[in-house]
Parts: structure tokens; sequence; C-alpha cells
């Protein structure tokens, strides 16, 4: 077993100033690790200074500390000054294990961190453990374009690293009343050299509005054909909804990739989640199952979606989906009137 005393740590982002969800996600991945090692669990924050108090809801959220590295140029995330700082703090604490979301920013920063630390990576993790005969971190993720699930260690080298999908998990119940420690570091200058300036940024939208929608409807083969996909846009435009769709629906070209939810494409927790003509493989499920409500809708009463879901409409999508449609409509329209419900 490793040294108790090494930590393990997550990488915490941040935008606009705050703290984004994917911290807080990776500290519920992080407690249960910690927990299993006997280690502490530090929060690791590279970017401009954050009050006091936003840094406090990382312990809230289950960090024994919160390293703060903090510069106004670090605003922006740029790959070498990032790598720079947090190789340097790596160097010096030790960690065993560090993980970070599969974000843009940990798809680009832990690569290039780990070559640097000549440890190994196993990148977009659905699941994490450890092993109790040896502290190795099993590190669980799709293989084969997401047909089986490959489990993986780094034996010989530390720190273990990872990259964890973003909504796989949900964010612990902060528990205001957990003290921690904070600590705030200005780097070094030559740590904060990078030979790329940032000369604007441009979100993708639609993938965005996927992964972080209140409302996601997706689609499957049940829908068999393209030309009805209108049917179902027009369900989730009733929900304020994003539309997504099962693997089959995208390799048949019927959606693009951006929509494909599964352990192969989107991994999604809305409030709110409408499985319209799918069976629900396993592979769907990994990517939607964190849901707060699910509603099935299929004409097979032994489809494994209905298992999972809350509520299951057994029919003909064609034959519910426009009584649904209609129904929405008319809920909206009375709720817009002076004194109307709410919908």
């Amino acid at each position: 077993m490793p040294n108790c005393a090494d930590p393990v740590w997550i990488l915490a982002e941040h935008s606009g100033g705050q703290l984004t969800r994917v911290g807080f996600e990776l500290l519920g991945r992080g407690r249960g690790l910690a927990a299993a090692l006997g280690a502490p669990l530090w929060a690791v924050v590279i970017g401009p200074a954050l009050p006091e108090s936003e840094l406090q809801r990382l312990i809230a959220g289950g960090a024994d500390g919160v390293l703060a590295v903090e510069h106004d140029s670090l605003r922006s995330f740029l790959v070498e000054p990032y790598a720079a700082c947090l190789e340097e703090w790596v160097r010096q604490r030790t960690p065993q294990i560090l993980i970070a979301a599969a974000t843009s920013t940990g798809r680009t920063l832990m690569p290039y961190l780990a070559v640097k630390l000549h440890t190994g990576l196993t990148a977009d993790c659905t699941d994490l453990d450890i092993d109790p005969a040896n502290g190795d971190l099993l590190q669980t993720r799709p293989a084969i374009g997401g047909h089986i699930l490959a489990t993986i260690r780094t034996p010989r080298h530390r720190p273990q690293m990872a990259t964890v999908r973003p909504h796989s998990t949900r964010p612990p119940q902060p528990d205001p009343t957990r003290s921690g420690r904070i600590e705030r570091s200005t780097p070094r200058a030559e740590l904060l050299r990078s030979r790329v300036r940032q000369t604007g940024f441009v979100p993708s939208p639609e993938s965005r509005t996927l992964q972080d929608a209140e409302v996601v409807v997706s689609v499957g083969r049940g829908l068999r054909r393209p030309e009805n996909l209108p049917l179902v846009r027009h369900l989730a435009e009733c929900l304020d909804g994003a539309l997504g769709a099962t693997r089959d629906v995208v390799d048949r070209g019927w959606l693009d990739y951006p929509h494909q939810v599964g352990l192969s494409g989107k991994t999604v927790s809305p409030r709110l989640y409408v499985a319209v003509g799918l069976s629900g493989s396993v592979q769907h499920l990994a990517g939607m199952q964190t849901s707060d409500t699910i509603i099935a809708i299929n004409s097979d009463p032994d489809a494994q979606i209905l298992k999972v879901a809350e509520l299951g409409l057994v029919g003909d999508l064609f034959d519910i989906l426009p009584v649904l449609i209609e129904k929405l409509q008319r809920a909206r329209a009375q709720a817009r009137q002076p004194g109307g419900p709410t919908p």
C-alpha cells in the first residue's frame, strides 16, 4: 500500500470567477478514493484569485484542503503555464492520485502533464476504484467503440492520473460544517511563460446545450426513418429541452455526433430525461442513468429502458407523441393567460 500521507488530488475548474460543477463532481469521486486509502483529499485550483467563500465551497463539498495557485495571467486556460504550475506542486507534494474532468481543459492539460511527470494517464473514465490489495487506482473506461469496459491501472508510476467524464456522477451534498485548510500561492514568473497567446474564445453551443440541459429528449431507431425527426424535435421544443440520440441513430446519419448520449457519446444528468423509441442498451444507460427523472416511451413492454424509468408509456410513439405535444402546447397556452396555471 502507498504512504497514506500522500494525498489524493482533484483539479477544480473555474469560469467567470466561479468554480464550475465538474470540480464538485470530482470531489464526490475523490472522497471515496481518499477514504479507501486513508489519505487526505485536496482540491487544486489554478487561475485568478477567487474569493475565500468560493474556495470554502470545495471544503464543504468534501475537500480536506484547497491549494489555490493564483495569478491574473492564469484567468484563461493555456496548457504550458497551467502544466508548469501543476508540475511544480505535484513534485513538491507527491500526490498518489490526480484526477481531472474530461473537459477541454482536462483533456488538454492531463496528457501534457503526464508526459512531463513520466507517468500514465487513463482518459474519459466512467468509474474509479481502489484495489484493496495494493492501493492501485482502478480506472474503468469504454473501449472498442464503447462495446466493452476496460479497467486499467498504473502500478509502477505516480501519480496515477485519470480524466473523468463530466456528469457521470452527482456532486455530493455540501456540508457547511466541514473545516479544512486553504493555501494560496503565487507562481514564479518563469512558470507563467507560454508560446501560445489566446486571441479569443468561441464556445460550441450545441454540445454545451446537451450536457447542461435541464431537459433532454433522446430518440432511438424506433423513430424508423429520419423524416420523422421533426416530431421528436417538436416535443423537445415544447419541453424547452435539448435533443439527444442513441449511437445507432448517429451511425445511421439521422443526427450528428454532438447529439449522441452514451459511453461513446455525451454523459448527461438532466432533471428530466425523455427516452423515445430507444431500447436502453448498457452503453446508452451509462450516459444518462444519473438523470433525476426518466420517462420512457416504447412499444416493447420488455425494453430495458422501462426498467430504469420512473414512468413508462408502452405504445407506438407515433400515437403517443402527437397527443403529448398537443397537451403540452395547450398547457403552455393556458399558462400564458392572466391567472393561468403554472406549466
